[in-house]
């Protein structure tokens, strides 16, 4: 009886282990579930910690709201205010010789109007180049290290001027510097970008504020020293601009280099293994497509700089002295309304919101130019200031909406290329842009109507453009509960994460 006993007890063990071996399945289940909840949690304590740190640091809360004072603070810290600086300095220098750099080549190297025209033409040209390759450069190395070169070159390139007064190198000189000056406007926006994170589209609102100002003190120092009129004058403002090139070169070598998502930097000693190619802009159709209406809507800079003064003298009874007073009423406007409409572009939810009333502010500019033309002097100046505000508003609103969905569109791990594909748009606008406006005075009055409808049909074209795209549809639970399921998931998942770094909002 023993032998027997003995085998059923060995059987109700067997029975009770293999219970427990469900259990123990069950436990496991179970566990995983547990696990991956303890993980969510986890990221959501760090991402409120993020939040509550970037609130401390930027007055910055939660719901976007930001108060008139923490506002003025600047993102970035320390190397975000350095360089805001810089920005100004750069500024000031060029605006010291903008003013003057074509009376230097009519009154000291005796150029004609025709050759100053090729030399400008052919410049802009080449500047084009200038964007997608500082931001192939900024890619691969330190994008302090490229803007500081940028910089060097610019500086180079003007001072070479100064020795000889024949075209040929003259236009080569230009042209030289043309390609750097293109690339170092990528650049400082690509440093802004890392630099200031999440509050980027405020830190270029303070830049261009504190640009602008740059400009009007540059601008009011060539008009003193213009008053001269002597070859030493013209000579002491493009030196002045050269050595702004050489304090922003040293100041730019004191910022640290920001975190560069795409860019693997190894410790020490350890290799560093990158798999496959990264993503190109030049394959992506919808960055692309987005580019190609920026073009368009960057309009604006050309009908303030060339449109207003054409239109003006030749097809209105405004006074001739209200044409330097346009671009004192931009300035100040972009001075005073830049940061604080900066908190309606935000996101990129809110960036892509705001082309609607950009299209209605391009619309209205154009309608208020046509009117300025039926009416005698002082509704032809009324008219004028009122498109003035319109196209300049519309400029405002459209850098904050550019800003944020250049950047949010472009994925991390080719941030610097796809910005640098993205600066095309308004190195094209400037060779573009005179030709169209000055198309737009030859027809007439009608002529602002219609493209102010066009540019609103090209607001409605980006706007469908960088709308979000469905994500993807999430596996079944039922579909999960089985391991070969779970495993091509997982797969996937870290394939995925392999091969594309995805751009922030989910807008890649």
């Amino acid at each position: 009886m023993k032998p027997v006993k003995k085998r059923a007890e060995t059987e109700k063990a067997g029975v009770g282990e293999a219970g427990v071996g469900e259990a123990g399945v069950g436990e496991a289940g179970v566990g995983e579930a547990e696990v991956r909840e303890a993980e969510v949690r986890e990221a959501e304590v760090r991402e409120a910690e993020v939040r509550e740190a970037e609130v401390r640091e930027t007055g910055v809360s939660g719901a976007g709201r930001v108060p008139f004072t923490p506002r003025l603070v600047v993102p970035g810290g320390r190397d975000g205010r350095r360089m805001l600086v810089i920005a100004v300095i750069d500024k000031i220098g060029t605006g010291l010789w903008a003013g003057a750099s074509t009376l230097y080549f009519i009154y000291v190297a005796h150029l004609s109007v025709g050759q100053i025209g090729t030399l400008l033409g052919v410049s802009g040209v080449l500047g084009i180049a200038g964007p997608p390759l500082a931001g192939r450069l900024a890619d691969r190395f330190p994008v302090t290290r490229v803007l500081v070169v940028a910089q060097l070159v610019r500086g180079a390139a003007l001072a070479a001027l100064l020795t000889t007064h024949e075209f040929l190198p003259l236009v080569l000189f230009s042209a030289l510097g043309a390609l750097p000056d293109r690339a170092s406007s990528v650049l400082t926006k690509l440093f802004a970008a890392r630099v200031a994170g999440p509050q980027r589209v405020r830190y270029q609102a303070i830049q261009r504020t504190a640009v602008n100002i740059g400009w009007a003190v540059g601008g009011a120092g060539a008009a003193a020293v213009l008053t001269v009129g002597t070859a030493t004058a013209y000579e002491t403002l493009l030196l002045a601009n050269v050595g702004s090139y050489a304090v922003i070169a040293v100041l730019t070598l004191r910022c640290a280099e920001p975190a560069a998502p795409g860019r693997v930097v190894a410790e020490q000693g350890a290799p560093v293994a990158q798999t496959g190619k990264g993503p190109t802009p030049w394959r992506d159709r919808r960055y692309l497509a987005f580019t190609t209406t920026e073009v368009w809507l960057f309009l604006d800079d050309s009908v303030l700089q060339v449109g207003f003064p054409l239109w003006i003298v030749h097809a209105t009874d405004a006074p001739v002295g209200l044409v330097p007073l346009i671009l004192v009423l931009n300035s100040v406007l972009v001075i005073v309304l830049q940061v604080p409409l900066s908190r309606y572009g935000e996101t990129p939810a809110a960036a892509r919101r705001l082309l609607l009333p950009i299209g209605v502010a391009f619309l209205a500019g154009g309608a208020a130019l046509a009117a300025s033309a039926g009416g005698g002097p002082w509704f032809a100046t009324g008219a004028i200031l009122v498109a003035a505000v319109a196209f300049t508003l519309a400029e405002i609103l459209h850098s904050l909406s550019s800003w944020e969905l250049s950047v949010a569109l472009a994925p991390g791990d080719a941030q610097g290329a796809y910005l640098g594909v993205h600066g095309l748009a308004q190195s094209a606008q400037r060779s573009l842009g005179p030709l169209v406006v000055g198309a737009a005075v030859g027809v007439g009055a009608l002529a602002w109507p219609v493209l102010g409808a066009t540019l609103v049909a090209t607001c409605l074209i980006q706007h469908r453009l960088v709308r979000p795209q469905d994500p993807e549809p999430a596996p079944l639970a039922e579909d999960l509960a089985r391991p070969e399921q779970r495993q091509n998931v997982t797969e996937n998942a870290a394939n995925n994460a392999e091969t594309h770094t995805p751009s922030p909002h989910g807008l890649s």
